[in-house]
């Protein structure tokens, strides 16, 4: 059996989620038509949108349902930007961002003449809320991860809406990373909600969560204005056209609930895992170093770099060994890159191909734990040999 350390990335389908929608795909109808059937239809992504905003902390309405985590950056960032006030064209772009935002917001830099004003991160990862909030003035919208998918660590979500209200800037957070694993209070980072700026989107995806491949969901301020990607019926306050997945609503609702449910019991039992597996770890390879903040991270989170060993040597090696991890890296048209993140904290380029992303979820145990440190140090002195550098300096 394959030891899945690859939680980030996805995770398996909770079966109450499947559940779900194995009964909501058995319903005749579409949510957007007149006939009883279609009333009947319209039950079940309503009761999901209501049981998501509960655990969003947000109003049913500001719930727009979409395809995943990336058709709600889009559906944020493009919205935002199709709809800013006359004459300005900055955007305000941490560095370390998913690639999602990434190519978004290159995208409008190259189509719509979009500005960027980038942020810097720190060395741990996190990203710098002076630099943030003096990018701000002026700008037409900003953008920040909740927590960074890669290396982990936890921005200061509030602290971050706090700055983009004062500056009258609107604002999307991508909760994708942390939806799950810590607290996601639209409600409460967006203050009284009167306003269109500071907090207006919230991302957020259900396979990360438990729930299926093809669903997630943009929270949308009921006072924002927000231009849509896609046009033709008007559904979903017309901000997301087309008929609804109303199976998909439906076992994302039931995921949340579950993943909110147990979140503060699984951060403690996840961190123990993760605080065992980063011992184990640096302890049987010395020169490894663990990159992120070591404390404000996702609980299942590890990210380390090990120096003079290629990462996707190492992950082959793991894969071969029955062990199922991430580089953490972005990996266009088959080519390895270095990653992003870990340059943007500061390391070298070199460095930034020497690193293994490993992410506990909620089927993990310690035998996973156990069965990575079984075989890690032999295959790092094998990545080593097959870089051509055994004496951990780096390559």
């Amino acid at each position: 059996m394959q030891v899945y350390l690859d939680h980030a990335a996805t995770t398996p389908l909770r079966p109450e989620a499947r559940a779900a929608w194995l009964e909501a795909s058995e319903a005749s109808g579409t949510a957007s038509t007149i006939p009883g059937c279609g009333q009947a239809a319209r039950r079940p992504p309503e009761e999901a949108r209501e049981r998501l905003a509960a655990v969003l902390d947000c109003d049913p309405i500001e719930v727009v349902f979409t395809s995943g985590g990336t058709e709600s950056v889009n559906l944020a960032l493009k919205g935002l930007w199709w709809s800013r006030s006359t004459g300005t064209d900055a955007v305000v772009l941490p560095d370390g961002e998913h690639h999602a935002t990434l190519d978004a917001i290159e995208w409008l830099r190259t189509s719509e003449s979009a500005t960027v004003r980038p942020v810097p991160l720190t060395v741990r990862g996190a990203i710098d809320p002076t630099a943030f909030a003096a990018r701000l003035p002026g700008a037409a919208l900003a953008t920040a991860l909740v927590a960074n998918n890669e290396v982990g660590t936890i921005n200061d979500a509030a602290g971050l809406a706090a700055a983009a209200l004062t500056a009258a800037v609107p604002l999307h957070l991508d909760a994708v990373a942390a939806f799950g694993h810590v607290p996601v209070r639209f409600r409460r980072w967006r203050g009284d909600g009167s306003s269109r700026t500071g907090l207006i989107a919230l991302s957020v995806s259900a396979h990360k969560i438990g729930g299926p491949v093809g669903v997630g969901a943009l929270v949308v301020s009921r006072h924002a204005r927000l231009s849509p990607l896609l046009h033709g019926g008007g559904q979903q306050r017309g901000l997301r056209a087309g008929t609804q997945d109303v199976a998909g609503a439906s076992a994302f609702a039931v995921a949340a609930d579950l993943a909110e449910g147990e979140r503060e019991a699984e951060a403690r039992r996840l961190s123990a895992l993760r605080d065992e597996l980063v011992r184990g770890i640096l302890s049987s390879v010395p020169s490894a170093q663990l990159l992120g903040d070591p404390s404000d991270r996702i609980p299942g989170n590890v990210h380390v770099l090990f120096p003079g060993a290629m990462g996707e040597s190492l992950l082959f090696l793991l894969d071969q060994s029955g062990i199922a991890v991430s580089t953490g890296s972005a990996c266009q048209a088959g080519i390895p890159e270095p990653s992003h993140v870990v340059q943007a904290m500061g390391r070298t380029d070199a460095e930034a191909r020497q690193v293994l992303r490993l992410t506990l979820g909620r089927t993990s145990e310690a035998s996973d734990v156990q069965a990575v440190l079984a075989v890690l140090p032999a295959l790092v002195e094998r990545a080593r040999a097959a870089s051509g550098s055994r004496s951990g300096a780096g390559s």
